[in-house]
């Protein structure tokens, strides 16, 4: 059986993901999709932590509700994307996600800015959480450290992995943008 991984880039309400074939010596894109972590008929799905412009959102049983319901759309859409065409009758051997950071809600003074540190590490767990029901593994990246991470775990120079998933995106529909680079170069970094 022919195996992939799935690289990341976890954003506010959704996730770009792309799969990656083969081994690390020689992938192959796979696919590349975006994944729906909030509800598109809730709007405050995709900011639950805020209230308002540049405010926090601080109601609990808002937060828990909204909360559920970010839970239900990522494990649906992990469900989903894992059943899809291009990937079934393939084995994933991992999954790396590329969050912009890890750093604790709590140790944020700004309440805007703690509002947004808390959707982060909210669309990053539930996204991690429905690979692991799917008995997929995966790791967490820092997108500021993924260039230095990427050139250490492949082995390879910087310049050539940025050539090298320049190109995938010829091979793959849809827009080939930073998110879409570094969900690649999570990928190749989960074949290791």
């Amino acid at each position: 059986m022919a195996t992939y991984a799935l690289g990341f880039r976890v954003k506010s309400g959704h996730a770009i993901a792309v799969a990656l074939a083969g081994d690390v010596t020689s992938p192959a894109p796979l696919a590349r999709a975006v994944i729906a972590l909030s509800d598109p008929a809730i709007d405050a799905t995709k900011q639950p932590y805020h209230a308002g412009f540049g405010e926090e959102q601080t109601d609990a049983p808002t937060i828990a509700r909204l909360t559920k319901i970010v839970e239900r759309c990522a494990a649906r859409s992990i469900d989903e994307l894992l059943k899809t065409d291009r990937l079934t009758g393939h084995s994933c051997r991992g999954a790396a996600l590329v969050v912009g950071s890890v750093i604790d809600p709590r140790q944020v003074g700004n309440p805007h800015i703690r509002a947004h540190a808390h959707e982060g590490r909210l669309f990053r767990t539930v996204l991690e959480d429905a690979l692991r029901a799917n008995r997929v593994d995966c790791r967490i990246l820092v997108e500021k450290t993924l260039a230095a991470a990427a050139a250490k775990e492949l082995g390879r120079r910087t310049g050539d992995i940025t050539r090298m998933v320049g190109a995938f995106g010829r091979t793959l529909e849809g827009p080939w943008r930073a998110e879409e680079k570094a969900a690649a170069t999570a990928a190749w970094i989960a074949l290791v």
